[in-house]
């Protein structure tokens, strides 16, 4: 056992804390140089698990005077995904160190870090630094940054899971990719040197050439479905096989889920996304809990919750909270102290709250309908119990009948640990535009020098030198279409290194660095001072000054728009518009709704071990009734007429996003034998095809309705393609600086910044056939808005199936929800969705 080693073990004991065998590993692991991925749930003491080793290293190399010796420099960076999270680890750290008489400073640098902090820590590095991907490339924007880094030991990627398949995790990747190259750089440098001393003290010649070390990198995730694959895009293709370790915790995780069953299932909604009709029996287990968290799928949501619970239960004013990410950050951070001090019974809340922050007085969470996927379900569970050997205790809700049986697949995947897997991005190249930029902001760059790290990137690895040399084209001149325009002209060329001269372009890009985009925002504040958070402009444009909505679990009354800045006071009226963000729906993962058809199946043979598929028996009877109850070799079709015309019902169980990319391409492949005028609607578990004539459903399942033959032709064809690219070149073109949103508090309105991006999104299209980021714009409109990956595998599985045609005088149980949706996507009407439901559900009584 080494000094290191003897110091940590002690620590546990004066602490009565035991070690875990992962934390033993993972030590192990690292003091012989692996890098690697930590595989731990939340709660499980996985922080220590990597800082301990650290310091550990650290006492070896100075195992006399580590309680002295100054060491200065930065030597461990610790990356995480949210703001929030930085706190709670940061003091962890700094309390490990104090306890050990290790000088150090702990510090963290993110976007809410005052300006004269992040001077002072230029000034003075701290040891360890915790920050996020977007400050990682602010320093690299910072002139002079190898020096920053030239000490760095390791650099650790909390929650990887999180940005691993997001573009914060290719600009991860990226800023990876230049501090292994630093490290390495500076190891030639020292290894030289000292060869060269060797060589003027000895006349023999010097055989020896040092080993220079290679920067540590660790990621920390929970478990999905591709850890292996995560590793290897954390790491890229630097380190040797035989110095790259996968460790798990293995640790036995007591979870209790339980479903809130309603009393009368006949008469519980068969359609619906909120969930308020059981409130009663979700304040029955808040009042039976210490604290819990109410986990709601969208921030609207969480608003209507919290608007309800005040209404009925007003006791609870003073012990409740809300917290969702359009809060202003001081409104969020003193949610979490208040948590973390026991001053909150109940706090409402989106995924703000799923990540590691560490909330122990927390004993109980509900879910608030179905989380739609497996992995995000079990992070939000692992809130309570938030400490090792505890048990996380979870209530799922349901928002309509079916998700009852969403209820019990995600009850079976956990059982049978079957989660979702983190597909990576590959080639961003408005991610990797944005980078250079920055590199040139800064030192400046050899293209040839960065073209070699980028290779060695998973993002970047089948990286070709043509669009490469396209994206420098394109930052020096403005490419072959907008040369013309200084705007675009960002870097110069002086003796081979690429940089930026100009005070204003870097001024600008550092301004609008990152890869998350939204909405543009208006800031609420009130007329006496105070900010509340942000609302996306396409919600404010809506209102009349007067006007009263709901913000932050309070009513408020606009008074005036000005400079991006919406001014309000407290309203006295009880009743207003709740605001809604982009992006609201998610849809069923392909694990969940894998197992999803699996319960169905058991549902069809007769097997009652659910309590929820118990429940849900007379709603499956009436199904049977009407129509058919699918096996799992079996694709149900059920055709039914009503006055607004023909309606064809297909049910996949696959996912919202896959069915919307499946209707559109059975209407045009439909179409091709008959032409009609299609309505299309659809859900998580299947889609309608509705025209004012009968469709020739079984000529079309003759002619191959099912075939992946010409795919993507028949999507370019029953879709309009270039408008979803039109849309994704927005968010793209945001993130590659063609664009500058304006400074803050002064930001460019929507519909300018629409025009702004479809002009160029013209331009390119007709100029420059060969765009990087045009044919970006069309690729992510398959992969993310299509699932194009999906719908294929959806279509060979429905080949191998027993085609079932049934015909119903009613909407079955099955098709009642889509009808559903479609009418509330119908925009002309007085009534009140409610109203209208209502209407619905009377007449289908009656028939």
């Amino acid at each position: 056992m080494t000094k290191g080693q003897e110091v940590i073990s002690e620590w546990f004991r004066t602490k009565r804390w035991e070690q875990f065998p992962f934390q033993k590993e993972m030590e192990e692991a690292y003091l012989h140089g692996f890098s690697g991925l930590l595989n731990a749930p939340t709660g499980s003491g996985k922080t220590f698990a990597l800082f301990l080793p650290f310091v550990a290293s650290y006492i070896n190399s100075h195992p006399e005077d580590y309680k002295t010796v100054q060491s200065k420099g930065l030597r461990m960076l610790w990356i995480t995904p949210l703001r929030a999270l930085t706190n709670d680890i940061r003091k962890a750290m700094q309390t490990v160190v104090d306890d050990l008489e290790i000088p150090w400073k702990i510090a963290s640098r993110t976007g809410d870090t005052p300006a004269k902090e992040k001077q002072d820590l230029k000034k003075n590095l701290p040891q360890v630094l915790l920050t996020t991907p977007e400050s990682l490339h602010l320093m690299l924007a910072t002139k002079d940054y190898p020096k920053l880094f030239e000490k760095l030991d390791l650099v650790v990627a909390d929650e990887w899971h999180e940005l691993l398949g997001t573009k914060r995790g290719v600009q991860l990747e990226l800023g990876l990719s230049r501090l292994k190259a630093l490290l390495a750089e500076s190891e030639e440098r020292k290894a030289e040197s000292q060869g060269s001393q060797l060589a003027t003290h000895n006349s023999q010649p010097n055989t020896h050439t040092p080993q220079p070390t290679t920067l540590r990198i660790w990621g920390i995730s929970a478990t999905i479905g591709n850890l292996e694959q995560a590793a290897e895009v954390l790491l890229g293709n630097s380190y040797p096989p035989e110095k790259i370790k996968l460790i798990r915790a293995n640790l036995e995780k007591k979870l209790v889920i339980e479903s809130i069953i309603p009393e009368n299932i006949e008469k519980f909604s068969w359609a619906g996304h909120l969930g308020i009709k059981l409130l009663p029996e979700v304040m029955e287990i808040v009042a039976k809990s210490k604290t819990t968290l109410i986990f709601t799928n969208t921030r609207s949501q969480s608003e209507i919750w919290y608007m309800a619970i005040l209404d009925k239960y007003p006791e609870y004013a003073g012990v409740m909270a809300m917290h969702h990410g359009s809060l202003d950050n001081e409104l969020r951070s003193w949610v979490e102290e208040a948590l973390h001090n026991e001053m909150l019974r109940l706090v409402v809340c989106t995924s703000s709250l799923d990540l590691g922050v560490d909330f122990r007085p927390v004993d109980t969470v509900i879910q608030i309908g179905s989380p739609k996927g497996v992995a995000r379900f079990m992070q939000r569970a692992g809130r309570s119990g938030h400490h090792p050997g505890a048990t996380s205790k979870a209530w799922f809700v349901p928002t309509h009948s079916l998700e009852l049986l969403e209820g019990a697949a995600l009850k079976q995947a956990i059982k049978e640990e079957v989660f979702e897997s983190r597909d990576p991005i590959l080639l961003a190249m408005d991610v990797l535009m944005q980078y250079l930029v920055t590199l040139a902001v800064s030192d400046g760059f050899r293209p040839d020098e960065i073209f070699e790290e980028l290779k060695t990137t998973y993002a970047y690895a089948d990286l070709e030198r043509k669009d490469y040399n396209q994206i420098l084209e394109f930052i020096t001149k403005g490419g072959k279409t907008l040369s013309a325009y200084d705007e675009f002209l960002k870097v110069e060329i002086e003796n081979g290194v690429y940089k930026v001269n100009s005070r204003r372009v870097a001024m600008r890009h550092r301004l609008t660095m990152g890869t998350i985009v939204s909405d543009v925002n208006i800031r609420i504040k009130f007329m006496s001072g105070g900010f509340l958070g942000t609302i996306e402009e396409s919600f404010i444009s809506r209102l009349k000054v007067g006007d009263t909505f709901w913000f932050a679990g309070r009513p408020l009354e606009l008074v005036k728009i000005k400079d991006m800045t919406a001014y309000v006071r407290k309203s006295g009226k009880l009743k207003g518009q709740i605001p809604s963000w982009m992006g609201g729906r998610m849809p069923l993962s392909s694990q969940l709704s894998a197992m999803f058809r699996v319960k169905l199946d058991e549902v069809a043979m007769g097997v009652e071990e659910d309590i929820e598929v118990r429940t849900l028996r007379p709603l499956f009877d009436l199904q049977a009734e009407l129509s058919h109850l699918p096996m799992q070799d079996e694709f149900l079709i059920e055709k039914f007429t009503s006055r607004d015309g023909h309606h064809l019902y297909f049910y996949p169980f696959d996912g919202r996003l896959v069915h919307e990319g499946m209707a559109s391409l059975f209407a045009y492949r439909i179409s091709k034998i008959k032409r009609s005028t299609f309505s299309i609607a659809m859900n998580d578990y299947g889609f309608e095809l509705l025209t004012d004539e009968e469709m020739p459903l079984e000529e079309a399942i003759a002619n191959d309705l099912f075939s992946i033959d010409n795919l993507l032709e028949d999507i370019q064809h029953s879709l309009n393609a270039n408008e979803m690219a039109r849309r994704r070149f927005r968010d793209i073109a945001h993130i590659a600086g063609l664009i500058f949103t304006g400074f803050p508090g002064k930001g460019m309105k929507n519909k300018h910044l629409q025009a702004s991006t479809s002009l160029l999104f013209e331009v390119f299209s007709e100029y420059e056939k060969d765009n990087v980021l045009v044919r970006q714009a069309y690729q992510e409109a398959l992969q993310f808005q299509l699932e194009e990956y999906r719908l294929r595998a959806s279509l060979q599985r429905i080949q191998n199936l027993k085609i079932i045609i049934t015909s119903s005088e009613r909407p079955t149980p099955f098709s009642f929800p889509i009808m559903v949706d479609r009418l509330g996507r119908e925009r002309i009407t007085t009534e009140s969705m409610e109203e209208r439901v209502a209407k619905m559900t009377a007449r289908y009584e009656q028939m």
